[in-house]
């Protein structure tokens, strides 16, 4: 039983008129009668609510969750109250969230049901712990609560996004990944297979007219080409201390888990073969690209068990690997993050090997934020040279772009938010310019 600010309100007025009967002594009387009043609405109260279990409360959430998404909980309110009782809900979410807001204050009529909703964002994979769900009942008095303790505690699993793949996965089979962003990219070169013939529209092109097919139809026919289908595209993730960078709550080595796994689908959507290379001081993790059903599950299980021991990441150690395992020419599509050009230069050498006997897509990030930064006015000589070393900064990122397409290495630098729109962009030019 827990005693509320209304009944200490109501009990101070009792003290003090009965206090001012001292004064004036009719008053001391009607403090009497206000105290005795006080007693039996709380010993009603009382019996109202301890007389029945009157709540009962469940939480309906998934068993996983996906990182950097929205995940909806609910909790389902059942009052068998012959009262309308105001409620006070607290459900103990897991601690990582550092949330005080998950509390509710709802009116239960009588006999009737409510459900709550509300949504959790983790920005870590792991296993994250539910507790027990607080339900404080009253009644329109309000002098007394009565706790309830409901629900089970319970473990969910926080795993990469998997929210989006069927968004994405849908718009890959009908070619409307343009609604996310997704450009179309224009067939270039012959390196295509013959799929069928179909009516001229016009947006055709004249080059594709099968001449034979239309004098037979008397219309304007045209040829219908797919890409080269089955090929090889390998997500490798670099899970050095350089990925360890935070942007809104997310570690960049998380997003590039997400976009990883989001490619990869569409990769197997537009029937390509999907696999997965994590790697720090050596490889750790090794998915090798397939199609078969379940492959997905098999990507994303490997994808939530990353962790990193903030080391250097070794490419030198990366090449020996994806020459011993990888022997068809791929995509190899490298998260990672340079931070200058001497960063770079190190790695240039292992980048270039990796791209004479692949197709290497180098994907770096840049920052928004400092972007924002340069382009606010400077007020006081500090500022300035702030402004210079930022704007340097984001220079050398581009420099960075540019040394390696001079070395005939794809890249693409996006930042954090961007990352999956901008990924999958890449990977369908590469695809329609047949540059695998």
């Amino acid at each position: 039983m827990y005693l509320t600010s209304r009944f200490y309100i109501a009990f101070t007025v009792v003290i003090l008129v009965t206090g001012c009967g001292h004064f004036y002594a009719p008053l001391f009387t009607v403090g009497q009668c206000l105290l005795v009043l006080l007693v039996l609405a709380v010993i009603a109260e009382a019996l109202a609510l301890w007389t029945v279990r009157g709540i009962t409360a469940t939480r309906e959430c998934d068993d996983r969750f996906s990182n950097g998404d929205d995940n909806p909980v609910r909790i389902s309110l059942e009052s068998r109250y012959r009262f309308t009782a105001p409620l006070h809900v607290i459900d103990e979410i897991p601690h990582v969230f550092q949330r005080r807001d998950v509390d509710f204050k709802v009116t239960l009529p009588a006999g009737s049901h409510r459900t709550i909703a509300y949504t959790l964002r983790p920005t870590e994979r792991g296993v994250y712990g539910f507790g027990r769900i607080r339900v404080f009942a009253s009644t329109l008095l309000s002098l007394l609560q009565r706790r309830f303790t409901l629900g089970e505690p319970r473990d969910v699993k926080v795993y990469p996004s998997y929210l989006k793949l069927n968004r994405y996965a849908l718009m890959a089979m009908s070619d409307h990944l343009v609604e996310v962003g997704v450009k179309r990219i224009r067939r270039a070169g012959n390196n295509t297979e013959f799929e069928q013939i179909k009516d001229y529209v016009k947006g055709d092109e004249y080059r594709a007219i099968n001449w034979k097919a239309s004098a037979r139809r008397h219309q304007l026919m045209v040829n219908v080409y797919q890409d080269e289908r089955s090929q090889q595209v390998f997500q490798v993730i670099d899970k050095g201390r350089v990925m360890q960078q935070a942007f809104n709550g997310m570690t960049l080595l998380d997003y590039a888990i997400n976009a990883s796994l989001v490619l990869s689908y569409v990769a197997v959507h537009k029937d390509d073969k999907a696999g997965i290379i994590t790697f720090d001081r050596q490889m750790d993790d090794f998915v090798p690209a397939e199609r078969r059903p379940g492959h997905m599950t098999t990507i994303l299980d490997t994808l939530y068990g990353q962790t990193t021991e903030f080391s250097e990441s070794d490419y030198s150690s990366l090449c020996v690997s994806v020459n011993r395992l990888i022997g068809k020419r791929s995509l190899l599509v490298l998260y990672t993050q340079f931070t200058s050009m001497a960063a770079l230069k190190r790695q240039l050498p292992y980048l270039r090997q990796l791209n004479n006997r692949h197709r290497l897509l180098v994907v770096f990030f840049e920052d928004a934020e400092l972007q924002d930064y340069v382009e606010t006015h400077a007020t006081s000589m500090h500022e300035r040279y702030q402004h210079v070393i930022a704007q340097k900064i984001i220079d050398e990122k581009q420099l960075v772009v540019t040394t390696l397409r001079q070395n005939g290495i794809q890249a693409l630098l996006t930042t954090p938010e961007g990352l999956t729109v901008d990924v999958i962009n890449k990977y369908l030019e590469i695809k329609k310019r047949q540059l695998i």
